[in-house]
């Protein structure tokens, strides 16, 4: 199934790089918060979008990239567990509104494919603010959630996208 969805993400992903559009990568640092916060200390986030124009102030695109979460040492009062690295592959469709030349508002939905052992994935959704800094450079504050069973992996981060 991961693979299948993978796959249908990289067809999705290269069949729409023949739009006119714009190509845009990031990084971003974050901290799980919630049932995510328990167990993991700090997580890196790699970023890709492609976003074409779907009106005035607004665009339209996909979106994918790589997360991982390290895992924390937990004290149960019994001794310490070594809680495992959290991975997630998300495939999702993008959508940025710009409220002014600088500020854009967006949200990345989609699904979330869990890479590390015993990680299934599930609902995926990533809402965001902008500010661009300069023509090809903005800072990027998003809130990451994926619906697992049972609970979910929530993340906040601050970063930076680049035009490319």
């Amino acid at each position: 199934m991961k693979k299948i969805l993978l796959m249908a993400a990289f067809a999705v992903f290269g069949f729409t790089m023949n739009a006119q559009g714009d190509l845009n990568a990031g990084v971003n640092l974050g901290l799980p918060i919630g049932d995510a916060g328990d167990g993991w200390t700090f997580n890196v986030t790699l970023d890709v979008n492609y976003l074409w124009d779907a009106g005035e102030n607004f665009q339209a695109g996909v979106a994918t990239g790589f997360s991982h979460s390290f895992g924390d040492s937990v004290d149960t009062g019994f001794g310490t567990i070594d809680v495992e690295d959290a991975q997630f592959l998300p495939i999702a469709g993008a959508a940025r509104f710009g409220v002014s030349d600088q500020f854009t508002l967006g949200a990345d939905l989609g699904y979330a494919v869990g890479i590390s052992e015993g990680n299934d994935g599930g609902f995926y959704y990533a809402p965001r603010a902008q500010y661009s800094i300069s023509e090809s450079l903005d800072i990027v504050l998003s809130y990451r959630g994926v619906s697992l069973d049972g609970g979910s992996f929530d993340v906040l981060n601050l970063g930076v996208e680049f035009g490319l």
